[in-house]
């Protein structure tokens, strides 16, 4: 199983749960091992999946031992956030070009809010510098490059852009994933691609809200268009 697939295993399990009442606010996940085991999948992807289900707010994590230990629910199952766990499932039947209308909108608003509070991306910058390993495969790059969008996401403190970059993260993977496979030289579009993310953090951390929104529009709208005429 693919580890992006694998990510998704995790949380399409906890949104049944959740429809299904028998997880609620609370509730108490299994460990990190015993969900790798019980689901099939590595304990990398369940942290990866724990980790965005908490940006979320659907749960709240915390080490050591005790009640309050753990993956511990934090949402009712018909509240919006739990509801947006159900986008995971539809999300692969969307339009490509509606996803790609819909970052346009959403991740502009993104690089425009961060520009104005201009906050730390060091977390933006570890990602790039891990996409830039020379022997980094083209899906494992991809899966780096959905990271760094919705780190972007996150950083805003903006809980709403962190959830719909989650509910959208397989139909995004879905059309970049199709699309790099189809160019021909892989190696520049590569570094087009980390040239452009570099563009964007650079007019963030100089407080450029135009260039900024210029420069992630550009680089969602260019991948689209090469892709669709490969």
């Amino acid at each position: 199983m693919s580890e992006t697939r694998a990510w998704r295993t995790v949380l399409e399990h906890v949104e049944q749960r959740l429809r299904d009442g028998s997880l609620g606010p609370g509730d108490r996940l299994p460990g990190e091992r015993d969900l790798a085991s019980q689901l099939g999948v590595g304990r990398s992807s369940v942290r990866e999946a724990l980790r965005v289900l908490e940006v979320m707010g659907v749960l709240h994590t915390a080490t050591g031992s005790g009640p309050r230990a753990g993956a511990v629910i934090t949402v009712q199952a018909g509240s919006g956030l739990a509801q947006v766990l159900g986008l995971q499932a539809a999300a692969q039947a969307f339009r490509f070009d509606d996803v790609v209308a819909t970052r346009l909108v959403l991740e502009t608003a993104v690089a425009e809010a961060l520009a104005g509070d201009r906050p730390d991306l060091a977390g933006a910058g570890e990602v790039l510098g891990a996409m830039d390993a020379p022997d980094l495969a083209r899906d494992e790059f991809l899966a780096l490059d959905a990271r760094f969008h919705a780190l972007l996401a996150e950083a805003t403190g903006n809980a709403v852009f962190g959830a719909i970059m989650t509910g959208l993260r397989a139909a995004i993977e879905a059309y970049v994933q199709h699309g790099a496979h189809t160019i021909a030289d892989w190696g520049a579009a590569r570094d087009r691609l980390q040239r452009e993310h570099r563009g964007v953090v650079s007019a963030i951390d100089r407080g450029d809200a135009p260039g900024a929104r210029a420069r992630i529009h550009d680089h969602i709208r260019d991948y689209h268009a090469l892709t669709r005429a490969t």
